[in-house]
Protein backbone atom coordinates (compact mmCIF):
# COMPACT_ATOMS: atom_id res chain seq x y z
CA UNK A 1 0.00 0.00 0.00
CA UNK A 2 1.53 3.26 -1.04
CA UNK A 3 0.82 6.71 0.08
CA UNK A 4 -0.67 7.89 -2.51
CA UNK A 5 -3.59 5.32 -2.16
CA UNK A 6 -4.93 6.98 1.10
CA UNK A 7 -7.02 9.90 0.87
CA UNK A 8 -5.81 13.28 2.35
CA UNK A 9 -3.45 13.40 5.38
CA UNK A 10 -0.59 15.17 3.96
CA UNK A 11 0.85 16.37 6.94
CA UNK A 12 0.66 13.29 8.64
CA UNK A 13 2.01 11.51 5.76
CA UNK A 14 4.94 13.91 5.42
CA UNK A 15 5.82 13.43 9.20
CA UNK A 16 6.26 9.67 8.80
CA UNK A 17 8.29 10.09 5.51
CA UNK A 18 10.43 12.84 7.14
CA UNK A 19 11.35 10.62 10.42
CA UNK A 20 12.82 7.73 7.92
CA UNK A 21 14.73 10.33 5.78
CA UNK A 22 16.05 11.43 9.33
CA UNK A 23 16.52 8.29 10.50
CA UNK A 24 14.24 8.95 13.20
CA UNK A 25 12.12 5.75 13.15
CA UNK A 26 11.09 4.62 16.58
CA UNK A 27 10.63 0.96 17.30
CA UNK A 28 6.99 1.33 18.79
CA UNK A 29 4.41 3.67 17.38
CA UNK A 30 0.93 4.30 18.29
CA UNK A 31 -1.28 5.21 15.06
CA UNK A 32 -4.44 6.96 16.89
CA UNK A 33 -7.32 8.48 15.21
CA UNK A 34 -10.86 7.75 14.86
CA UNK A 35 -12.57 5.14 12.62
CA UNK A 36 -12.28 6.08 8.87
CA UNK A 37 -9.24 8.06 9.63
CA UNK A 38 -6.85 5.78 7.38
CA UNK A 39 -4.78 4.98 10.73
CA UNK A 40 -4.44 1.40 9.56
CA UNK A 41 -3.49 2.37 5.55
CA UNK A 42 -1.36 4.65 6.60
CA UNK A 43 0.40 2.28 9.32
CA UNK A 44 0.86 -0.08 6.30
CA UNK A 45 2.05 2.63 3.94
CA UNK A 46 4.88 3.42 5.80
CA UNK A 47 5.93 0.14 6.75
CA UNK A 48 5.90 -0.59 2.60
CA UNK A 49 8.32 2.96 2.70
CA UNK A 50 10.72 1.76 5.23
CA UNK A 51 10.90 -1.25 3.94
CA UNK A 52 11.30 -0.09 -0.10
CA UNK A 53 14.35 -0.84 -1.80
CA UNK A 54 14.03 2.55 -4.26
CA UNK A 55 12.44 5.23 -2.01
CA UNK A 56 10.86 8.00 -4.04
CA UNK A 57 10.89 11.47 -2.33
CA UNK A 58 7.19 11.53 -1.00
CA UNK A 59 6.46 7.54 -1.34
CA UNK A 60 7.55 4.13 -1.82
CA UNK A 61 8.18 3.19 -5.09
CA UNK A 62 5.65 0.26 -5.85
CA UNK A 63 7.54 -1.68 -7.98
CA UNK A 64 10.80 -3.36 -5.92
CA UNK A 65 10.56 -6.61 -4.85
CA UNK A 66 9.81 -5.91 -1.22
CA UNK A 67 6.72 -3.48 -2.74
CA UNK A 68 5.29 -5.89 -4.63
CA UNK A 69 5.30 -7.96 -1.82
CA UNK A 70 3.85 -5.15 0.51
CA UNK A 71 0.98 -4.65 -1.94
CA UNK A 72 -0.35 -8.08 -1.70
CA UNK A 73 -0.05 -7.86 2.24
CA UNK A 74 2.44 -11.41 1.50
CA UNK A 75 6.19 -9.60 2.98
CA UNK A 76 7.31 -12.44 5.43
CA UNK A 77 8.70 -9.60 7.49
CA UNK A 78 5.51 -8.02 7.83
CA UNK A 79 2.67 -9.38 10.37
CA UNK A 80 -0.29 -8.47 11.86
CA UNK A 81 -2.34 -8.67 15.05
CA UNK A 82 -5.98 -8.16 15.17
CA UNK A 83 -9.40 -9.29 16.61
CA UNK A 84 -11.09 -12.09 16.13
CA UNK A 85 -13.52 -14.00 16.58
CA UNK A 86 -12.09 -17.55 18.45
CA UNK A 87 -13.17 -20.56 17.81
CA UNK A 88 -10.89 -22.66 19.80
CA UNK A 89 -8.56 -21.06 22.49
CA UNK A 90 -5.43 -21.83 20.67
CA UNK A 91 -6.66 -19.92 17.76
CA UNK A 92 -4.31 -16.85 16.64
CA UNK A 93 -4.32 -14.21 13.80
CA UNK A 94 -2.70 -16.28 12.05
CA UNK A 95 -5.64 -18.89 11.35
CA UNK A 96 -7.63 -15.89 9.87
CA UNK A 97 -4.93 -14.51 7.66
CA UNK A 98 -6.41 -15.05 4.33
CA UNK A 99 -9.64 -13.14 5.30
CA UNK A 100 -7.52 -10.50 6.72
CA UNK A 101 -5.73 -10.19 3.90
CA UNK A 102 -8.60 -10.49 1.89
CA UNK A 103 -10.67 -7.68 3.81
CA UNK A 104 -7.75 -5.14 3.80
CA UNK A 105 -6.95 -5.25 0.23
CA UNK A 106 -10.38 -4.73 -0.46
CA UNK A 107 -11.15 -1.43 1.81
CA UNK A 108 -8.07 0.14 3.15
CA UNK A 109 -10.80 1.92 5.51
CA UNK A 110 -11.43 -1.24 7.20
CA UNK A 111 -13.70 -1.38 10.69
CA UNK A 112 -14.49 -4.06 12.91
CA UNK A 113 -18.04 -4.74 11.42
CA UNK A 114 -17.01 -5.02 8.18
CA UNK A 115 -14.16 -7.44 9.48
CA UNK A 116 -16.62 -9.19 10.92
CA UNK A 117 -18.76 -9.56 7.99
CA UNK A 118 -15.86 -11.97 6.83
CA UNK A 119 -15.30 -14.18 9.45
CA UNK A 120 -17.92 -16.41 10.89
CA UNK A 121 -18.25 -14.67 14.04
CA UNK A 122 -21.80 -15.39 15.32
CA UNK A 123 -22.71 -13.60 18.59
CA UNK A 124 -18.77 -14.36 19.99
CA UNK A 125 -16.66 -11.16 20.96
CA UNK A 126 -13.62 -9.59 18.90
CA UNK A 127 -10.17 -10.07 21.48
CA UNK A 128 -6.43 -10.63 21.04
CA UNK A 129 -6.43 -13.50 23.44
CA UNK A 130 -3.12 -14.88 25.33
CA UNK A 131 -2.37 -17.44 22.57
CA UNK A 132 -1.90 -14.55 19.87
CA UNK A 133 0.06 -12.82 22.80
CA UNK A 134 2.53 -15.43 22.67
CA UNK A 135 2.62 -15.89 18.98
CA UNK A 136 3.53 -11.84 18.33
CA UNK A 137 6.29 -12.64 21.03
CA UNK A 138 7.56 -15.48 19.08
CA UNK A 139 7.41 -13.36 15.64
CA UNK A 140 9.51 -10.35 17.01
CA UNK A 141 12.01 -12.42 18.49
CA UNK A 142 13.13 -13.86 15.28
CA UNK A 143 15.75 -12.32 12.66
CA UNK A 144 14.59 -9.93 9.66
CA UNK A 145 14.10 -12.77 6.72
CA UNK A 146 15.06 -9.59 3.44
CA UNK A 147 14.52 -6.37 4.46
CA UNK A 148 15.92 -3.89 6.91
CA UNK A 149 13.04 -4.04 9.04
CA UNK A 150 10.67 -6.95 10.81
CA UNK A 151 7.26 -4.70 10.72
CA UNK A 152 4.29 -6.02 13.48
CA UNK A 153 1.12 -4.08 12.85
CA UNK A 154 -1.72 -4.43 16.08
CA UNK A 155 -4.90 -2.98 15.17
CA UNK A 156 -7.02 -2.36 17.51
CA UNK A 157 -4.90 -2.93 20.93
CA UNK A 158 -7.96 -1.84 22.68
CA UNK A 159 -9.26 -5.38 22.16
CA UNK A 160 -6.02 -6.58 24.44
CA UNK A 161 -7.17 -7.22 27.88
CA UNK A 162 -4.61 -7.74 30.86
CA UNK A 163 -2.79 -10.35 28.91
CA UNK A 164 -1.05 -7.73 26.60
CA UNK A 165 1.56 -6.85 29.85
CA UNK A 166 2.83 -10.15 28.21
CA UNK A 167 3.61 -7.67 24.96
CA UNK A 168 5.38 -5.44 28.05
CA UNK A 169 9.11 -6.60 27.59
CA UNK A 170 8.75 -7.14 23.79
CA UNK A 171 7.87 -3.64 23.22
CA UNK A 172 10.26 -2.14 25.02
CA UNK A 173 13.13 -4.24 24.44
CA UNK A 174 12.63 -5.48 20.87
CA UNK A 175 15.37 -7.45 18.77
CA UNK A 176 17.46 -5.00 16.69
CA UNK A 177 15.57 -3.17 13.52
CA UNK A 178 12.12 -4.55 14.79
CA UNK A 179 9.17 -1.74 13.87
CA UNK A 180 5.87 -2.44 16.41
CA UNK A 181 2.87 -0.24 15.40
CA UNK A 182 -0.18 -0.10 16.79
CA UNK A 183 -3.59 1.13 15.27
CA UNK A 184 -5.92 2.28 17.41
CA UNK A 185 -9.05 4.51 18.26
CA UNK A 186 -9.60 5.40 21.78
CA UNK A 187 -6.76 5.81 23.66
CA UNK A 188 -8.55 5.59 27.13
CA UNK A 189 -9.20 1.73 26.58
CA UNK A 190 -5.95 0.92 26.06
CA UNK A 191 -3.16 -0.59 28.76
CA UNK A 192 -1.52 2.59 30.12
CA UNK A 193 1.47 0.16 30.21
CA UNK A 194 1.47 0.06 26.85
CA UNK A 195 0.70 3.32 25.99
CA UNK A 196 3.63 4.72 28.06
CA UNK A 197 6.22 2.39 25.83
CA UNK A 198 4.65 4.24 22.29
CA UNK A 199 5.60 7.16 20.53
CA UNK A 200 1.98 8.51 19.36
CA UNK A 201 1.35 9.48 15.86
CA UNK A 202 -2.18 11.20 16.01
CA UNK A 203 -4.09 10.68 12.86
CA UNK A 204 -7.36 13.65 12.66
CA UNK A 205 -10.71 12.76 11.25
CA UNK A 206 -10.73 13.51 7.20
CA UNK A 207 -11.94 16.69 5.73
CA UNK A 208 -15.35 17.26 4.00
CA UNK A 209 -13.48 18.20 1.15
CA UNK A 210 -11.27 15.20 0.86
CA UNK A 211 -14.28 13.03 1.11
CA UNK A 212 -16.50 14.81 -0.92
CA UNK A 213 -13.48 15.00 -4.02
CA UNK A 214 -12.30 11.23 -3.23
CA UNK A 215 -16.09 10.33 -3.94
CA UNK A 216 -17.02 12.55 -7.30
CA UNK A 217 -13.51 11.13 -8.41
CA UNK A 218 -14.93 7.71 -7.68
CA UNK A 219 -18.29 7.90 -10.02
CA UNK A 220 -20.65 9.86 -7.39
CA UNK A 221 -22.60 12.68 -8.35
CA UNK A 222 -21.80 15.94 -7.21
CA UNK A 223 -24.73 16.27 -4.40
CA UNK A 224 -24.33 12.63 -3.62
CA UNK A 225 -20.88 13.28 -2.46
CA UNK A 226 -21.67 16.54 -0.69
CA UNK A 227 -24.16 14.30 0.87
CA UNK A 228 -22.39 11.56 1.78
CA UNK A 229 -19.39 13.43 2.68
CA UNK A 230 -21.51 15.51 5.03
CA UNK A 231 -23.13 12.36 6.78
CA UNK A 232 -20.04 10.40 7.17
CA UNK A 233 -18.68 13.02 9.64
CA UNK A 234 -14.53 12.70 8.54
CA UNK A 235 -15.64 8.42 9.02
CA UNK A 236 -14.17 6.89 5.15
CA UNK A 237 -15.47 3.93 6.10
CA UNK A 238 -19.04 5.04 6.51
CA UNK A 239 -18.81 7.21 3.22
CA UNK A 240 -17.77 3.85 1.63
CA UNK A 241 -20.95 2.09 3.31
CA UNK A 242 -23.17 4.75 2.27
CA UNK A 243 -22.17 4.29 -1.63
CA UNK A 244 -23.28 0.60 -1.34
CA UNK A 245 -26.68 1.94 0.06
CA UNK A 246 -30.03 3.02 -2.22
CA UNK A 247 -28.97 6.61 -3.64
CA UNK A 248 -32.35 8.12 -1.29
CA UNK A 249 -31.77 11.95 -1.22
CA UNK A 250 -31.84 12.39 2.32
CA UNK A 251 -32.21 15.95 2.59
CA UNK A 252 -35.71 15.81 0.46
CA UNK A 253 -36.83 13.16 2.21
CA UNK A 254 -36.43 14.17 5.69
CA UNK A 255 -37.61 17.87 4.83
CA UNK A 256 -40.57 16.39 3.76
CA UNK A 257 -40.95 14.29 7.08
CA UNK A 258 -41.13 17.42 8.79
CA UNK A 259 -43.56 19.07 7.00
CA UNK A 260 -45.83 16.35 7.23
CA UNK A 261 -45.53 16.80 10.92
CA UNK A 262 -45.64 20.74 11.38
CA UNK A 263 -48.66 20.37 9.52
CA UNK A 264 -50.30 17.63 11.61
CA UNK A 265 -51.23 15.99 8.47
CA UNK A 266 -52.05 12.82 10.12
CA UNK A 267 -53.07 11.39 6.34
CA UNK A 268 -49.82 11.93 4.89
CA UNK A 269 -47.63 11.05 7.54
CA UNK A 270 -48.76 7.29 7.99
CA UNK A 271 -48.09 6.52 4.44
CA UNK A 272 -44.99 8.59 4.90
CA UNK A 273 -44.05 6.15 8.16
CA UNK A 274 -44.68 3.09 5.72
CA UNK A 275 -41.98 4.40 3.11
CA UNK A 276 -39.30 4.84 5.60
CA UNK A 277 -39.78 1.38 7.20
CA UNK A 278 -39.14 -0.55 4.06
CA UNK A 279 -35.83 1.79 3.45
CA UNK A 280 -34.02 -1.37 4.88
CA UNK A 281 -31.80 -1.33 8.14
CA UNK A 282 -28.60 0.62 7.16
CA UNK A 283 -30.72 3.87 5.03
CA UNK A 284 -32.77 4.34 8.30
CA UNK A 285 -29.80 4.39 9.97
CA UNK A 286 -28.47 6.96 7.21
CA UNK A 287 -31.13 8.93 6.94
CA UNK A 288 -31.80 9.32 10.85
CA UNK A 289 -27.94 10.15 11.23
CA UNK A 290 -28.83 12.88 8.90
CA UNK A 291 -31.90 13.90 10.09
CA UNK A 292 -29.69 14.45 13.44
CA UNK A 293 -26.45 16.59 11.13
CA UNK A 294 -28.80 18.33 9.97
CA UNK A 295 -30.45 19.55 13.09
CA UNK A 296 -27.19 19.91 14.48
CA UNK A 297 -26.49 22.71 11.96
CA UNK A 298 -29.81 24.72 12.50
CA UNK A 299 -28.99 24.66 16.24
CA UNK A 300 -25.32 26.62 15.30
CA UNK A 301 -27.16 28.69 12.91
CA UNK A 302 -29.89 30.22 15.55
CA UNK A 303 -26.85 30.30 18.05
CA UNK A 304 -25.27 32.62 15.52
CA UNK A 305 -22.21 30.14 14.87
CA UNK A 306 -22.72 30.41 10.60
CA UNK A 307 -19.36 29.85 10.59
CA UNK A 308 -19.03 26.59 11.83
CA UNK A 309 -21.77 25.46 9.56
CA UNK A 310 -21.03 22.87 7.37
CA UNK A 311 -23.84 22.11 4.59
CA UNK A 312 -24.40 22.51 0.93
CA UNK A 313 -25.50 25.44 -0.28
CA UNK A 314 -28.95 24.32 -1.24
CA UNK A 315 -29.58 22.84 2.07
CA UNK A 316 -27.59 25.64 3.57
CA UNK A 317 -30.66 27.56 2.38
CA UNK A 318 -33.16 25.58 3.84
CA UNK A 319 -31.99 25.48 7.34
CA UNK A 320 -31.82 29.57 7.10
CA UNK A 321 -35.11 29.15 6.63
CA UNK A 322 -36.00 26.43 9.10
CA UNK A 323 -34.69 28.05 12.53
CA UNK A 324 -37.52 31.29 11.33
CA UNK A 325 -40.12 28.51 12.72
CA UNK A 326 -38.21 26.19 14.64
CA UNK A 327 -36.56 27.56 18.26
CA UNK A 328 -33.37 25.68 19.63
CA UNK A 329 -35.63 23.98 22.50
CA UNK A 330 -38.08 22.31 19.30
CA UNK A 331 -34.52 21.38 17.52
CA UNK A 332 -33.02 19.83 20.78
CA UNK A 333 -36.05 17.90 21.36
CA UNK A 334 -35.99 16.59 17.30
CA UNK A 335 -32.20 15.55 17.77
CA UNK A 336 -33.13 13.92 20.97
CA UNK A 337 -36.16 11.77 19.58
CA UNK A 338 -34.31 10.96 16.19
CA UNK A 339 -30.94 10.24 18.86
CA UNK A 340 -33.36 7.58 20.46
CA UNK A 341 -34.80 6.45 16.83
CA UNK A 342 -31.78 5.50 15.67
CA UNK A 343 -30.26 3.19 18.69
CA UNK A 344 -33.67 1.32 18.11
CA UNK A 345 -33.41 0.92 14.49
CA UNK A 346 -29.83 -0.33 15.47
CA UNK A 347 -31.34 -3.05 17.67
CA UNK A 348 -33.89 -3.96 15.20
CA UNK A 349 -37.19 -2.51 16.37
CA UNK A 350 -40.07 -2.77 13.89
CA UNK A 351 -39.42 0.59 11.67
CA UNK A 352 -43.16 0.86 10.86
CA UNK A 353 -43.97 1.26 14.18
CA UNK A 354 -41.19 3.20 15.38
CA UNK A 355 -41.19 5.48 12.78
CA UNK A 356 -44.85 6.09 13.28
CA UNK A 357 -44.10 7.21 17.36
CA UNK A 358 -41.23 9.46 16.56
CA UNK A 359 -43.24 11.31 14.24
CA UNK A 360 -46.28 11.58 16.85
CA UNK A 361 -43.31 12.82 19.06
CA UNK A 362 -42.26 15.70 16.15
CA UNK A 363 -45.96 16.21 15.58
CA UNK A 364 -46.67 17.37 19.68
CA UNK A 365 -42.96 19.12 19.29
CA UNK A 366 -43.24 21.02 15.86
CA UNK A 367 -47.35 22.10 15.74
CA UNK A 368 -48.37 21.99 19.53
CA UNK A 369 -45.07 22.93 20.62
CA UNK A 370 -44.71 20.72 23.53
CA UNK A 371 -42.50 18.54 24.44
CA UNK A 372 -42.48 15.07 25.43
CA UNK A 373 -42.96 14.04 29.21
CA UNK A 374 -39.72 14.19 31.49
CA UNK A 375 -37.61 16.40 28.25
CA UNK A 376 -36.31 19.62 30.24
CA UNK A 377 -36.24 22.17 27.06
CA UNK A 378 -36.81 25.75 27.94
CA UNK A 379 -38.73 27.64 24.51
CA UNK A 380 -37.39 30.72 23.81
Amino acid sequence: MQFKQIVGQSAVKQRLINSVKENRVSHAQLFLGPEGSGNLALAVAYAQYVSCEDKQVDDSCGVCSSCRKYMKLAHPDLHFSYPFFAKHKDDTALTFIEQWREALLANNYLNLDGWRGYLEADNKQANINIAECHQIIKKLSLKPFESVYKVLILWLPEYLDKEGNSLLKIIEEPQPNTLFLLVAQNQDQILNTILSRTQLVKVPALDYEDIKTYLIEHGQTQHAAEEIAYLSNGNMAEALSMTDQDSSNYHQLFMKWLRFCFGNKGSDVIPFTDQLSKLGRENQKNFLRYGISFVRECCLLSAGAGNLVHLPAAELDTAQKMITVMNMAQSEAISTELEKAHYHVERNANPKILFLDVSLQLIKILHFKTFPQGAHYIPN
